[in-house]
């Protein structure tokens, strides 16, 4: 992909501050941090996001995103992780590369990463069950 900046980042056009490489994968500090030790694990071929990927490729990221979630905690004292996705642009992708984000958490970091849900309506619920399994 010409105009990917990931793709670029692969091809070695983009300098990044790698800290994992393999055939497969590779992650780098997002030079836009959320939280010390930021990081991002992306494959090294171009899929635009999780529906794209295959089985292989998911499977090693997701190991990544386990390792380096550990090394922030081993090296830089964080006390937790978020592994975070956005696939298609009505989930808030705005890089169209697959990508997860490894975003370390600090004890009071003032993050707020999580969902905040209300109440679902238990008819509609069986209804969306329904047609999931149908």
């Amino acid at each position: 992909m010409n105009n990917c900046i990931f793709c670029k980042i692969v091809n070695g056009e983009i300098p990044c501050s790698k800290i994992y490489d393999d055939e497969l994968v590779m992650s780098f500090l997002d030079v836009n941090p959320t939280s010390d030790g930021h990081l991002l694990v992306i494959p090294k071929e171009h899929y635009e996001n999780v529906a794209d990927a295959p089985e292989e490729v998911l499977t090693r990221i997701s190991k990544i995103c386990k390792k380096m979630g550990l090394l922030v905690k081993d090296k830089l004292g964080a006390s937790g992780f978020n592994i975070i996705n956005a696939s298609g642009k009505d989930a808030q992708q705005s890089v169209f590369h697959l990508h997860f984000h490894v975003v370390p958490r600090y004890k009071n970091d003032g993050l707020d990463l999580w969902f905040h849900g209300k109440a679902g309506d238990k008819e509609k619920i069986k209804e969306i069950k329904k047609k999931l399994l149908s």
